[in-house]
Parts: structure tokens; sequence; C-alpha cells
């Protein structure tokens, strides 16, 4: 189900539907043309109908009125607008488990906000960043981060049409922001992730090294002009790097290598460890249409590896195990998948992302904890970062785009832009960075 679908369980947002942000906001004329023509509208669909009774009783609860005609006056009162916040702030608390004083509780609210503010500002600065001026958020709408203000501006035909719907985005970030701050609160997430780096420096990683200590290096690749695959590769030491001159169709990439240590040989590996930010996870939500974070993000922890060779591979898988055990842990690898050491193609399930991109892939539990490994060779990885329809920047910006969630949070009709156009050439604009 695409999230730009009338069953969309983010169905407030979308502006091809009953709930749509209008130009105007005409409160108290339950008998007027146009009200009557929008509840023929709302009727076309039972399960709106139910949204939309869900939605008025929460919006009607959350700001203790009885009918939208009360609306006007929180508007104007400053104090009502003040005593409905405090009301609030204890609601929200308490409906994402959050424990503390007023204060406390009013400051991890704000968290929300900015997380909510972080979203659009991370599409801003990389996938849509040639298109900034035009999805920046109105600034009265990007310093608001009290819940009922923002909740009264969708109600204040004071604001512009683009104001009000970046209000209500906000509300809606936020929402999912409190869910996975509760998820991340209720499953300890911070504590584990600690853990994890602790379970590595103590059983993984070489003794020899001092933690944090990294080797650099160099990959030196060939590609292939028609679609820039790697045909080969070398690894070279920061001397050599520095005397190379990278022809048409070669790049030199910098690793960062650590190493573990495997029946007395000192194997390197290229370690990205990643626990993803709360805007990370939140595009997450919205990509596969689902407001739980339990069910729709999956991989809070994860490792992406990088090894010279398949062989090593096997052995860093092999070192992991027995690591685990050393921790008085049993390991078990659940939804495995190699494409790296097997002929078939990868079965992606994810929007955007390519059948073309081999890799080892599995989730370890261990000592409570769930992580996603991906393990690549230099020549995986490699194609992981250049290839055509393979490279990461690529699949960054199909799977925003394709899964429809650029349009859910910048309209057409509101941001005036062609998004095939711009996913067209954002792809287009990623490949001359990479190819140039």
């Amino acid at each position: 189900m695409s999230v730009l679908d009338q069953d969309s369980v983010f169905t407030s947002l979308l502006q091809n539907g009953p709930l749509a942000t209008t130009d105007a906001v005409v409160l108290g004329a339950p008998f007027s043309r146009r009200t009557k023509q929008w509840l023929q509208q709302l009727r076309e669909n039972r399960l709106n109908v139910t949204r939309y009774r869900a939605l008025r009783s929460q919006v009607f609860e959350f700001l203790n009125i009885t009918e939208f005609g009360q609306i006007p006056a929180l508007i104007s009162t400053l104090e009502l607008r003040r005593e409905r916040s405090h009301r609030a702030y204890t609601l929200l608390g308490n409906m994402f488990g959050v424990e503390g004083t007023a204060r406390e509780i009013e400051a991890r609210v704000h968290e929300y906000a900015r997380t909510a503010d972080a979203v659009v500002n991370s599409l801003k600065n990389k996938i849509m960043a040639p298109y900034a001026s035009h999805i920046a958020t109105t600034n009265e709408i990007e310093v608001t981060n009290d819940p009922v203000n923002l909740l009264l501006i969708m109600f204040n035909d004071r604001y512009h049409k683009k104001a009000r719907f970046e209000a209500r985005r906000k509300l809606v970030l936020m929402s999912l922001a409190g869910s996975i701050d509760q998820r991340e609160r209720e499953t300890k997430i911070e504590e584990k992730f600690s853990l994890f780096l602790d379970f590595l420096n103590d059983y993984v990683w070489s003794r020899r090294q001092k933690i944090g200590e990294l080797e650099i290096v160099y990959l030196l690749s060939r590609h292939n002009p028609e679609d820039f695959s790697c045909e080969g590769v070398q690894v070279i030491g920061l001397e050599q790097a520095r005397d190379a001159e990278p022809e048409p169709g070669t790049k030199l990439t910098l690793l960062k290598r650590r190493r573990f240590a495997v029946n007395g040989r000192e194997i390197p590996i290229y370690v990205s460890i990643r626990k993803k930010p709360p805007e990370a996870r939140v595009l997450k939500l919205l990509r596969k249409n689902e407001k739980n974070p339990a069910v729709a993000v999956d991989d809070e922890l994860g490792l992406m590896a990088v090894l010279d060779s398949i062989a090593d591979v096997k052995m860093f898988q092999n070192r992991l195990v027995r690591s685990a055990s050393k921790a008085d842990s049993f390991m078990v690898l659940e939804d495995i998948s190699d494409t790296l050491t097997e002929s078939a193609a990868y079965r992606t399930t994810c929007t955007g992302s390519s059948s073309k991109t081999p890799m080892l892939k599995f989730f370890a539990r261990l000592g409570g904890m769930r992580v996603e490994f991906i393990i690549h060779t230099n020549r995986s990885w490699l194609n992981y970062m250049y290839q055509q329809d393979v490279s990461h920047d690529e699949y960054e910006v199909k799977r925003i785009f394709d899964s429809g969630v650029a349009e859910l949070l910048f309209p057409s009709d509101i941001f005036h832009l062609d998004h095939k156009a711009i996913r067209d050439g954002m792809i287009r604009l990623f490949r001359r960075q990479i190819e140039g």
C-alpha cells in the first residue's frame, strides 16, 4: 500500500483527499455549499469518515473544546492558549510514557519538534539540496514547538496555506518522533548500543590496536565505462595514494580499517557502526506507511563491514559467533541473505533499492540485542558506492520519491514542484559527482 493511497495511514497529510489543507479556513459555516460538497466527498470512503471522526474527537479533546466554533477564542486569547498548552503537555507525557517534571516533559516534546524539523532539513541538505529554497519551512512554523499553537495555526486563516500545511506536517512528524522515543526507552536502545560497542572492543577487534585506532588505506579501483561497476581494485597505502593520479574511469577511495585476529593472523576490516538518528527512523516509518516503530524499524542497531575477500568475510562471520560465546551469549543469525557467494540476484523488498546489489546481510541476536550486519568485499562495496542503479546516493533518492514520501511531505499543489523531474535530475547530479 502506497503512502499516497486513500487507505494510507497518513491520510491527514494527503492533498488529494477530503482532509487536504485548503486555500482558506472557514469555521462556523456548517450549511454552506462548500461544506456540503466537502461532506459528499468525505462520504465516498467510509474509512475516511471514521478517520475524520476520530481526528475531530482528538482535536476537541486536545484543545479541551466541544465544537469548532470555540477555536477562534483560543486563537485570540493568550491565557486560554497557555492553559490548554499546560494541559496538553501533561496529556502527551502520559501518552508517550515520559516521566519527570512539567518542565522535563515540555523539553522532551520540544525535542520531538526538533526531530520533525530535522526530517525536513535532512532532505533539504542532500536529496533535494538544489530545491532547498522551495521546501524551506516557514519561519513561524520552524520556531513553533508548542503542539497546541501548531494545531491552532491549522485553523487560523491569517496563516497562508503552506504554513498551515507545514504546521499539520510538523504535528504528524512529532507524533512519529514521540513513538520512536517511547520505543527506544522501552527497548533501552541507548544502553544496548553502548553494550554492543563494548562487545566489539572486548571480544572482536584485535587487542594489538588501541580502541579507536585505525589504519588508513585507499582503494584504487577501475570501473566499467558502461555502468561504472568495479572491474578491479587494489589496496594501496597512504604514500602510494599521494603519488597516484587517478585516470578517467578510476576512483581513489579512503578506508579507515580496524583488525581482528584469526589463528594468529590479523585481518583488516573497514567498519561503519550506526545507530540511526531519529529523523532517519521517522522517514523510514513514512516510507513503510507505518506508525508503529516496533513493526517498521527493525534495524536500530547496525554494522556495515568491508573486507578484502570472501574468505575474510567467512572468517569474520565465524569470529562473531565465537566472540559471542566468549561473552557468555549464544549468537543466532537470522534473516540471512547472501549474494556475495550465491549466483542468485539479491531479492529486494525495499522501494528504490536495486536487485544488483551483492552483499551478505543478516541479523545477529546476542546479549539481548538484535543487530543488523551488512558485509561487503572491497569490490561489492565500491559497486554499492558507485555503480549505476546501485549506488547508495541513487538509492536514497529513489526510495524517497518512489515511495511517495516526497509528494506526501512536499505536495505539488503547495510547493510547486515536479517530483518526477526532480527525482531524475537528482540521480543525474549524483551520477556526475560520482563519475566526474
